[in-house]
């Protein structure tokens, strides 16, 4: 590792401290740093380039902050296969899973070569109106298609692959990668799916009939979601960050990336161990 580059949580203080003393420690092993604009700005004496710009000049990233600044590097990287190390600052966070307390011990031995990776798979999703592309996203936690403030339930035909599975009449739905599997989907009453199982889970949000659960399908199938309600505000929404509003007739592909995004795994705890502690399982 010669060239790292460095992102966090913007106006997080402990988090510029932080990133302030991950700098001095690179730079004094002699390793280049390439630190994003807004942070940089915030710091003194550090130079910043585009974020968009940094994924392919450096060997690795480091994200200083949570979930949600994790996912918005991510999507940075793209199809590049630089690899992520995450340190949570935050109070809840799955993909973050290094502690501060870590951070510094794990850089010793990243700098080295010596880690391994999470390949974590994606989803593409391609927004079709009247037959036509009109957007796509890359997506590392889910999608979700929602009505807005003021509407009413809504009416979501789906199909997997060829096969017609149901008309969803609910507040939404959620088609969740494993990774994604802890956050809404979980909230909203789908599956704990481990990051290595090959397959995608729909949770409807709260259905009107009690009777739509959620299912979970192949990674290979293709996703299809029709919106069908007529005059309803519906959205949608990718890695809870982007995303556009929805008009009947819309449909909404999904199917798995060609691309994975790598996140760095902590050598001292496994998924399990995350799970325990996250959830706060055991606990009376």
């Amino acid at each position: 590792m010669k060239r790292i580059g460095i992102f966090a949580k913007r106006h997080h203080k402990d988090a510029i401290r932080l990133a302030e003393e991950v700098v001095a420690w690179l730079v004094e092993r002699k390793i280049e740093v390439f630190v994003d604009e807004p942070l940089a700005k915030a710091m003194s004496g550090v130079q910043g380039y585009p974020g968009q710009a940094i994924p392919p000049m450096v060997d690795m990233v480091v994200v200083l902050g949570g979930d949600g600044t994790l996912l918005s590097v991510a999507r940075l990287i793209g199809d590049l296969r630089t690899p992520i190390l995450g340190v949570n600052l935050g109070s809840l966070g799955f993909l973050t899973e290094i502690t501060r307390a870590e951070l510094f011990p794990m850089l010793e031995q990243v700098v080295k070569g010596k880690f391994s990776v999470s390949e974590r798979m994606r989803l593409l999703a391609i927004i079709r109106r009247g037959g036509k592309e009109v957007a796509r996203y890359r997506v590392l936690n889910d999608v979700v298609i929602n009505k807005g403030a003021l509407a009413r339930i809504i009416d979501m035909e789906a199909w997997i692959d060829d096969a017609y599975l149901t008309t969803f009449k609910s507040d939404g739905l959620i088609v969740s990668t494993p990774t994604g599997s802890t956050g809404y989907n979980l909230a909203a009453g789908g599956p704990i799916i481990y990051p290595g199982n090959h397959c995608h889970v729909l949770a409807p949000i709260c259905p009107h009939t009690l009777t739509n659960r959620p299912i979970v399908v192949s990674d290979e199938a293709m996703i299809r979601i029709q919106v069908k309600s007529k005059d309803e505000d519906v959205v949608f929404t990718a890695d809870g960050q982007e995303g556009m509003s929805l008009q009947c007739g819309d449909v909404v592909e999904l199917r798995k990336s060609n691309h994975c995004t790598l996140l760095i795994k902590s050598p001292s705890k496994d998924y399990f161990e995350v799970l325990r502690t996250k959830l706060r399982w055991g606990e009376r």
